[in-house]
C-alpha cells in the first residue's frame, strides 16, 4: 500500500487565495508592488507548497483579477479585495 501525501495546495483555487493572504500581509513598496519572493518564499519553504502549485495559484489569481503579475516576474500587485477572502 502506497502512503500519499495530500496536497493542501493541489488545487489552484486554494494556492490563489493562500498566495493573496500572504500578499495582503505584506507592506507594499513603490506603486503597491509586492516583490515575488515575499510570497514564494513562505509558500514554498513555510506551507511546503511546490513550484508547480505556486505558479498555478499565481496564474489562477491574475486571472481572476486578484493579482497583477509584473512582465517581469519580480513583483505582484493586489488588483480586487473581494472574492478572495
Amino acid at each position: 500500500m502506497k502512503l500519499v501525501t495530500e496536497r493542501p495546495f493541489a488545487d489552484p483555487e486554494v494556492a490563489a487565495r493562500k498566495l493573496v493572504e500572504l500578499a495582503s500581509s505584506i507592506e507594499p513598496v513603490q506603486d503597491g508592488r509586492i516583490h515575488i519572493e515575499k510570497i514564494n518564499y513562505p509558500f514554498l519553504y513555510t506551507l511546503k507548497g511546490s513550484g508547480t502549485e505556486f505558479g498555478a495559484g499565481i496564474k489562477y489569481a491574475v486571472e481572476h483579477g486578484w493579482l497583477e503579475l509584473h512582465e517581469s516576474g519580480t513583483y505582484v500587485r493586489l488588483i480586487k479585495a473581494e472574492g478572495h477572502g
